[in-house]
């Protein structure tokens, strides 16, 4: 699969984590009779609790070294099992100033507008925000907004972080399946039959942000921290074993990304980006939301 490297300014092609099996269970007849199982939840939660075994640490070092992965700012090197390496934890940082917006996760970006009609298409797919969150939240307030969609891969680190200061808003809990979250499973709409958990951010820079973490095949358990306040880089959660998706909301006229973003997004591309790295900055939420300071959402 292409993906934009903002370090290296350039393609590249990354390899796709069991891509023959996926492509047999989506794309094959005998595949797709299986689905129903294997998008199972209960089938996620048995695979997760075999990775928490220690028999899984063996696992550890191929995986490492198939995908390149830098460990060196890991709080920990030795793990007790292939679980425990997936969900390791590292210090975050930015260089980022006050008004720039950070990406929340190490992940492929692609930014999608909110059109008329609450539609957002992603890819092949077109999502009503009323698919994606029931009736739990009132989402006419992103129509000529914005979609940040975070796709994690298998390799990449699976924890999460706030991307300003702010107070925790309403937050549901949406059960569904677990199919991948990568462009094979396009026919099953992954972002609204997934489980899912929404939250409403009330941030200092950014207005209400709506968050969404998608569950995803062989992912054992979205986690996310219990808090009431929040401040930038102070991790949010972490998705067990598994890839997974956070798309985020904004209504219009809250942020301007950066240029290559808006350019790869365009053409459909997903771009690299990492916990802390810049990706856009603030237009001025006071002039979109006249009643800011008088919400008192401080």
């Amino acid at each position: 699969m292409r993906v934009w490297s903002r370090s290296e300014q350039k393609y590249i092609e990354e390899q796709e984590y069991n891509k023959e099996l996926l492509d047999f269970l989506y794309h094959t007849v005998p595949g797709r009779a299986m689905l129903k199982t294997v998008t199972n939840p209960m089938v996620s939660e048995i695979n997760a609790w075999k990775e928490r075994l220690p028999s899984s640490v063996g696992k550890i070092k191929p995986f490492v070294e198939q995908y390149h992965i830098d460990l060196s700012e890991c709080e920990r090197k030795n793990f007790r099992s292939f679980d425990d390496f997936f969900t390791r934890k590292r210090p975050y940082h930015t260089e980022a100033e006050d008004d720039e917006l950070i990406a929340v996760a190490d992940a492929r970006l692609i930014a999608r507008p909110v059109s008329d009609g609450l539609i957002l298409r992603v890819k092949n797919s077109s999502y009503t925000l009323r698919e994606l969150v029931g009736c739990e939240f009132d989402m006419t307030r992103y129509e000529g907004g914005t979609c940040l969609i975070y796709r994690l891969a298998m390799e990449d680190y699976h924890r999460y972080v706030y991307l300003d200061e702010g107070r925790v808003g309403k937050q549901v809990s949406i059960p569904g399946q677990l199919h991948t979250i990568r462009p094979v499973s396009v026919q099953c709409k992954a972002y609204s039959s997934n489980h899912r958990i929404c939250t409403r951010l009330h941030t200092m820079r950014y207005g209400d942000v709506l968050q969404i973490e998608v569950g995803a095949l062989m992912v054992g358990k979205i986690q996310n921290h219990p808090a009431k306040r929040f401040v930038r880089l102070q991790e949010k959660g972490y998705f067990r074993h598994g890839g997974s998706t956070i798309l985020q909301f904004f209504e219009p006229g809250v942020i301007a990304l950066d240029e290559d973003i808006r350019t790869q997004s365009m053409r459909g591309t997903e771009c690299l980006v990492h916990i802390g790295e810049t990706i856009g900055r603030r237009q001025s939420v006071e002039n979109y939301h006249p009643n800011y300071k008088k919400n008192n959402y401080w």
